[in-house]
């Protein structure tokens, strides 16, 4: 394997200059490179290697831990959410080669077609379902093969999880009878409503991210740059010109890398918006206050939104048991033979897809995740989270996953190693909250199923005896993000749009930003795998020369 480039001489120039090697920015630099063009790709973190990053179920580790955590990410706290009691919720990403999708929870999904569609019809143009689907296919190697709507041979394969425990095996008919939706289809293919086995970013029990999948072996026109920071975006007469860097935690000046063609942003929702501020570009009156000259005054930072679950759980003899020795124990099998544990999978087994019945928007506004596991109540502090409880369990995760809150990222100061302020602005709009008390109540409605009734016992989290209110107040206390941050450079022709449909930033010549930030609104469940397609698709827009 190629070494990375070497890391004393950062003043260089190549055709196009990526910032962040996440789900999206690897892609997005790698077929770039094979296109024949020259590509710097600027990452912060390093690559990983190890157990931690390629055992699927060490996914666990590393929400659970914070000490854990804190090694593979970039650690970050929202603003006090004023409708959630003014908890202060995690929001910690991928500070890896690979991003997210080297310690997410490696769900793949992409959400319903619809989404893709309300893109185009906002305004991107060029993102309808249509138009994505073949980035979509061109990505991934799915188990059952290529077919009209799959891919077979791509970079990322996507095997479902397998070895299911019983009693994932009994929900999930319990909740597709009850909920009138499908067991076992394809959420990935001709529709997405149903109850079915978690289709997962792995590969023979692996972990599949783009760290592996676009940038194991790296051509010589593509230099990864790693260890070093993007400062501030290089804009010279309306044009970005280059990417300024620094590096340690002091933030040492280390050189500009120059474009000669283009500058893209791939540092995520988080990321992306922030560097796009410190470079002059976002609401002219929030750059003033921090001192930093307006290039260009767009919106940036806003239309910030994430999705939202909550937990209940379950005393379930066939269950498994959330302990450190368990784990343990799983994990040392699981590293002599290869796909002979829960470990070679994510910890969430199955996901369904269903109505909440509160609003007829024609397609599923409710995810659930299905996990055998007890589940501890609230995350908010740093330190190790166990649920109090480890004997064997069930726990459900019902997610809201179109949120009418939207909320806001600003800068919280000039200095590019300052944490912004990230203000999701949860459970700002009712509707929201009522939705997640909904998926709890159907959760219960679940339980009480024949196919289900005698496999689960005494409900731990919250308990039979949170009931009306209650449940509204249980959710502002433990509802939890599932960082998935979207929006806040969202791609539009309006004055809404901080990027245009080509995802080039308005105003400013060679500057595009291809992550989950250009996202006009959140696609229903996981993002991981819509930001890859973004990856994939940008490359497409930019090799395609679509004129300025």
């Amino acid at each position: 394997m190629p070494r990375p480039w070497p890391q004393d001489t950062i003043t260089t120039e190549s055709d196009y200059v990526v910032v962040g090697s996440g789900s999206a920015g690897a892609i997005v630099a790698r077929r770039l490179a094979d296109s024949g063009a020259s590509v710097t790709l600027i990452e912060s973190g390093r690559r990983l290697h190890g157990p931690l990053v390629t055992v699927p179920g060490m996914c666990g580790a590393i929400h659970a831990a914070t000490a854990i955590q804190r090694l593979v990410t970039w650690p970050a706290r929202s603003a006090p959410q004023r409708h959630m009691n003014g908890r202060r919720l995690p929001q910690s990403h991928g500070r890896a080669v690979g991003g997210g999708s080297v310690v997410n929870g490696m769900a793949f999904v992409r959400g319903n077609r619809q989404n893709y569609d309300d893109w185009a019809a906002s305004g991107a143009t060029g993102w309808g379902f249509d138009d994505v689907l073949p980035a979509f296919r061109r990505l991934e190697s799915f188990e059952d093969g290529p077919s009209e709507l799959r891919g077979g041979d791509g970079p990322i394969a996507v095997e479902r999880a397998a070895g299911l425990a019983p009693v994932t095996r009994q929900f999930m008919s319990a909740l597709a009878d009850t909920a009138g939706v499908p067991l076992d289809n394809d959420y990935n293919g001709a529709d997405q409503a149903g109850v079915s086995a978690l289709q997962q970013s792995i590969g023979s029990g692996r972990r599949s991210g783009t760290d592996r999948g676009y940038l194991a072996d790296l051509p010589r026109n593509l230099r990864l740059l790693t260890g070093v920071t993007a400062s501030r975006v290089v804009v010279e007469n309306g044009r970005a010109t280059g990417v300024e860097v620094v590096k340690g935690r002091r933030g040492r000046p280390a050189g500009i890398v120059r474009a000669a063609r283009e500058v893209i942003l791939s540092a995520g929702a988080l990321g992306s918006p922030r560097l796009l501020m410190l470079s002059g570009i976002g609401h002219a009156r929030h750059l003033h206050e921090h001192g930093i000259d307006v290039v260009a005054d767009l919106p940036v930072g806003d239309n910030l939104h994430d999705h939202l679950f909550v937990p209940l759980s379950y005393h379930a003899p066939s269950g498994r048991r959330a302990s450190p020795v368990s784990f343990a124990g799983a994990l040392a099998r699981e590293m002599v033979a290869p796909r002979s544990t829960y470990m070679s999978h994510t910890l969430f087994e199955a996901v369904a897809f269903v109505h909440s019945g509160l609003r007829d928007i024609g397609i599923p506004d409710l995810q659930m995740f299905i996990l055998p596991l007890s589940y501890p109540e609230n995350q908010d502090e740093p330190g190790l989270h166990l649920a109090d409880d480890s004997s064997p369990a069930l726990s459900l995760l019902p997610t809201m996953i179109y949120p009418e809150s939207r909320g806001t990222l600003r800068l919280s100061s000039s200095d590019p190693f300052a944490a912004p302020i990230i203000n999701p602005n949860y459970l700002a709009e009712t509707q929201d909250l009522d939705t997640l008390v909904a998926g709890m109540e159907l959760v219960r409605e679940v339980i009480g199923h024949k196919d289900v009734r005698g496999a689960v016992g005494t409900e731990t989290i919250p308990g039979a005896s949170c009931t009306g209110k209650g449940l509204a107040d249980f959710v502002r206390r433990n509802a939890s993000g599932v960082y998935h941050p979207v929006g806040t450079c969202r791609a539009g022709t309006d004055e809404r749009a901080v990027v245009d449909p080509q995802l080039r930033v308005r105003g400013i010549d060679g500057l595009r930003v291809a992550d989950a930030s250009i996202m006009p609104s959140i696609v229903g469940g996981n993002t991981n795998a819509a930001a890859m397609m973004i990856g994939e698709r940008a490359a497409e827009l930019i090799t395609s020369r679509v004129p300025a």
